[in-house]
């Protein structure tokens, strides 16, 4: 795997377990906690509703979905 790839899903992964931590966060708390821009924020949160791990319940807040993670190191 490259070594981009892996960062990436690594950030993604930590994306996910910082919402389930915390509840509902916003875009902008990802951003700040991150030090990421926005762009690349929703780049990885799509990936995230797109493997229905999140969902958005208003616009620019996220929250975990139901669906059962096995997450692993």
């Amino acid at each position: 795997m490259k070594p981009s790839t892996n960062r990436m899903l690594t950030r993604i992964k930590s994306i996910y377990v910082f919402i389930k931590e915390n509840g509902t966060v916003t875009t902008q708390e990802l951003v700040d906690e991150f030090g990421i821009t926005p762009r690349t924020i929703q780049r990885d949160l799509n990936v995230l509703a797109y493997n229905d791990l999140i969902k958005s319940p208003h616009r620019g807040t996220w929250t975990t979905t139901k669906k059962r993670v096995k997450l692993s190191s």
